[in-house]
């Protein structure tokens, strides 16, 4: 069985065992595609150690700390945005896999349905708020002013035709608000998690050409560990590739 840690502290062992790789990933997709290439990496001698968590900070936190030496659940626009408040040193190393934001609703099937003065649940980290509203944009609900990109916040609507309110939640509880909201904009980890499938259950979702691919990252000091490079190695192998396809039917898209 997996252990999930979840946001309150956990005590890691301070170093890890000679031969052995600790990331820190959310469970879905990112903790099942570390899964499946870690018998490639045994293969090759190294033991990898999947530390699951079910939010976006904590996994940031234990790399920076050094209680693990990796970490593959965020975008570099989230990475971004999260070391302007804490720098922790942490670097990309490589484009993994885009898992698209889609936006979903128990109330209504299409997005012209949305009523009026319908309530929108949004994640409420910053980059993923502005990938939010993009991505409202793009289904025609809202216009959002001229270069606002990636920094985007309600307060850069301009045009909001069906007066939408927007209600701001951690990512993580976002699922849970579909019982109480018109609809909501969800990650694809915490979509696929509760089986919902963004090319099939969305009302709308983000294409292949979004600049939110999900990253392997480390620390500048650990940028040439010889483990870390079999790992990037393995998740960018045509195996690695066939399998993110087959298993989640296009639904979580490869990047590399």
């Amino acid at each position: 069985m997996r252990k999930i840690f979840a946001l309150s502290t956990f005590a890691f062992a301070s170093l890890a065992s000679a031969g052995t790789l600790r990331v820190a990933a959310t469970p879905v997709p990112a903790g099942e595609l570390l899964e499946f290439v870690k018998p490639i990496l045994a293969k090759q001698g190294v033991k990898l150690e999947i530390r699951e968590f079910t939010d976006y900070v904590q996994p940031n936190v234990a790399l920076g700390e050094g209680s693990v030496d990796a970490n593959l659940f965020q975008h570099t626009p989230y990475l971004n945005a999260f070391q302007q408040n804490r720098p922790l040193g942490i670097v990309p190393v490589k484009k993994i896999y885009l898992p698209p934001l889609g936006l979903y609703s128990k109330r209504v099937s299409k997005v012209t349905e949305l009523a009026k003065g319908a309530t929108i649940a949004l994640p409420n980290d910053p980059s993923n708020e502005a990938r939010a509203l993009l991505l409202l944009e793009k289904a025609g609900l809202i216009r959002l002013r001229a270069g606002a990109g990636v920094s985007a916040t309600p307060k850069d609507i301009i045009s909001n035709i069906k007066g939408l309110k927007f209600r701001e939640l951690e990512a993580a509880q976002l699922p849970r608000s579909l019982q109480d909201v018109d609809a909501a904009i969800v990650n694809a980890n915490y979509a696929l998690d509760i089986g919902l499938d963004p090319t099939k259950d969305a009302l709308f979702h983000e294409g292949k050409n979004s600049p939110y691919v999900n990253i392997l990252a480390t620390t500048k000091a650990n940028l040439n560990n010889p483990d870390l490079k079999k790992l990037t190695a393995a998740l960018t192998s045509p195996e690695a590739k066939a399998w993110l396809l087959k298993k989640y039917g296009g639904s979580v898209i490869p990047a590399f």
